[in-house]
């Protein structure tokens, strides 16, 4: 997908910010007509995420939450999905607040227990929706394994990766019919643009999300695929680096007095370590932790130097995040507490600073 110009041998991927394109005659154009249903630019960023995730197809969307609802288009009132209790929060809104007013119905379960997941499904059941590492615990979840149980039932697999991105992670070469990804995240990696993409196993899947996309127009515009698609490029070297620095801050916390809890899949002491061994290549650059008690969590968030207190993640900067009043702020504080979201955790987004 990167090269695109046979014209003047651009070594980036133009961009065109056109909204329609020009017919050669009433029977025939240049394959682009306007730039809602595609666009040469979202073209190239759609095939080359669909190769780096081993994918049949891919669309590209607005925002990563566009992306999420792109793909829950595929499912009717009175279907089932089964959905990770500790789900980012945003996901978690959709579903809830609104998917299950439109006849959705979704379980919630710990999908590092198996047997849950297995008990969870009924005859209704259509989907299963997989997030891992999990936002904001880094809950690490058997792709193959639930896969598998999807398969069983008749039931699409569904998997976020936008924690790890397909250098890190590949949902698909474990059994994932969608991967989804907040493009906003790793695979930009710069904090300079929101959206999304939805990556299929098989075209037929790949041509309903595009249609999804042109009629809802949840497209994004010439120039955030472009930046997206420049991101690429120096994607190996910054998931490398994110995660070499995720660790060294990781291991620190540990050993940090103050510090009750560390959730980073690329510690032994994570009771997931080899479930992530298994299935990714490095361990991203995300990582949370709990501290003594709430009063102290909101001071550290409040008094870094080096982190900034932001939402999102995934960019060459450092953040630091508190779930309870962002990522995960429209959760009730019961939904939170059931989920291990407690107000004394912290999630860090490690950048590519010195360590």
């Amino acid at each position: 997908g990167e090269h695109k110009d046979q014209q003047y041998n651009s070594v980036t991927t133009p961009i065109y910010p056109t909204s329609t394109f020009y017919w050669n005659s009433l029977e025939s154009h240049s394959g682009y007509d306007y730039t809602r249903s595609s666009n040469p630019g979202r073209k190239a960023l759609e095939e080359s995420l669909a190769a780096l995730e081993g994918g049949a197809g891919c669309v590209a969307t607005s925002t990563g939450m566009s992306a999420v609802h792109c793909a829950m288009a595929l499912f009717s009132p009175g279907d089932h999905i089964i959905a990770p209790s500790d789900l980012y929060g945003g996901t978690f809104r959709l579903f809830e607040r609104f998917l299950k007013e439109r006849g959705l119905s979704f379980t919630f379960v710990d999908m590092t227990q198996l047997p849950a997941v297995a008990s969870a499904f009924t005859p209704q059941t259509r989907a299963v929706w997989i997030e891992t590492p999990s936002n904001p615990l880094l809950k690490v979840v058997d792709i193959a394994a639930v896969a598998a149980l999807a398969r069983e039932h008749k039931a699409v697999s569904l998997c976020d990766n936008t924690f790890l991105s397909p250098y890190l992670q590949r949902p698909l070469d474990f059994g994932v019919d969608m991967v989804l990804h907040s493009t906003t995240k790793y695979i930009s990696g710069h904090s300079d643009v929101v959206g999304g993409a939805v990556v299929t196993r098989n075209p037929e899947l790949g041509l309903a999300m595009h249609e999804w996309v042109k009629n809802t127009g949840a497209a994004p515009s010439p120039f955030d695929c472009w930046l997206a698609l420049r991101g690429l490029k120096t994607l190996a070297l910054r998931m490398e680096r994110h995660s070499s620095n995720a660790l060294k801050v990781a291991q620190w916390l540990e050993s940090h007095h103050d510090v009750t809890a560390v959730n980073y899949p690329g510690l032994a002491s994570h009771p997931d370590h080899a479930v992530a061994r298994s299935q990714m290549s490095d361990f991203s650059g995300m990582l949370s932790f709990q501290i003594g008690d709430t009063a102290l969590a909101k001071a550290v968030a409040m008094n870094t130097r080096i982190f900034m207190l932001a939402e999102s993640l995934g960019g060459v900067e450092s953040l630091i995040g508190y779930p309870t009043l962002m990522s995960h702020g429209c959760m009730s504080e019961e939904e939170r507490v059931e989920r291990g979201v407690h107000p004394n955790l912290l999630r860090l987004s490690v950048g590519i600073e010195d360590a």
